[in-house]
């Protein structure tokens, strides 16, 4: 039997561990420090490292936990669009993903003996052209890194909003049952945005009680599934795009939004305005070129 465990890293990051009670693999660890803590508590040996994308917070560990245990390391093609239009690395004459040592891309399959998982490799351009994801089709997980939230989807770095869109529209494919296992705990965030956006939706309010009272345990409120987060997926930001848009962008609306709700708002405005524009004008999503996430 494997389980899947979150590691806590950096504010909000989860690093997610896969193993089977011996053999562990683990997906975007952006530190080694919990890592290493969380594989000696449990006795387990690490036998693969998966990265969904380039960000530091995603892979700066790999380093670390390759001086103890020498495995494969599975990620993305660095691309020369994303090696370029990021900003600048913390360390000089470092690149990220120069730690890949098996390069994979869509339609690959990982195979790990141990622990026993076979994971398909979907690619997911929009928050940078070469995100991947990592599928474990039997039993209905998916590794979705930056592309697909709790609630929401990820800021759009280094592809476009397009690309973004038919990435989620390819995700919201997948059985409802599936399983998300996402990088960050952003789905509180996410939800208060939706609420402010639709201040009389029930389900809305329903799921921020429940999931507000995971996070009072200390819990998170991962993994979320296809079906939830197909809720507040295109379709329903289409129906209400004029809506989304005043209130991530009209400051005098009245509307009070925690910080981290502000920043779900800057990452699902630009989504919408591709979708649905609510005028003429070109919208431009807001970025910020100091964070990786």
């Amino acid at each position: 039997m494997i389980r899947i465990e979150p590691i806590p890293a950096f504010k909000d990051n989860y690093i997610w561990m896969l193993h089977d009670g011996t053999h562990a693999a683990v997906v975007d660890p952006g530190i080694a420090g919990p890592v290493v803590e969380a594989l000696d508590k449990r006795g387990l040996e690490l036998t693969a490292i998966l990265l969904t994308h380039l960000h530091y917070d995603h892979n700066r560990g790999v380093p670390g936990l390759l001086e103890r245990w020498q495995v494969p390391v599975f990620g993305p093609l660095l691309n020369d669009h994303d090696r370029v239009t990021h900003p600048p690395f913390p360390e000089p004459g470092t690149v990220p993903l120069d730690c890949v040592s098996h390069v994979v891309g869509d339609g690959d399959i990982v195979t790990l003996d141990a622990p026993g998982l076979e994971l398909s490799v979907l690619a997911v351009p929009g928050h940078t052209r070469g995100h991947i994801v990592f599928l474990e089709r039997r039993r209905g997980w998916l590794f979705s890194g930056d592309t697909l939230f709790g609630a929401g989807c990820g800021k759009v770095f280094g592809g476009s909003m397009q690309d973004m869109i038919d990435s989620l529209d390819r995700l919201a494919g997948l059985p409802d049952e599936t399983e998300v296992y996402c990088a960050h705990e952003y789905t509180l965030a996410n939800l208060q945005f939706a609420l402010a956006v639709e201040p009389g939706n029930a389900a809305v309010k329903e799921r921020i009680e429940k999931e507000s009272l995971k996070r009072g345990f200390g819990l998170p409120t991962l993994p979320s599934t296809i079906h939830l987060v197909r809720t507040r997926s295109r379709m329903k930001l289409k129906r209400n795009a004029r809506s989304v848009w005043r209130t991530a962008h009209n400051s005098s609306s009245g509307i009070c939004m925690t910080r981290s709700a502000m920043a779900a708002s800057s990452r699902i405005t630009g989504i919408v305005s591709r979708i649905s524009p609510p005028c003429s004008t070109r919208i431009s999503p807001r970025r910020s070129a100091s964070r990786c996430r």
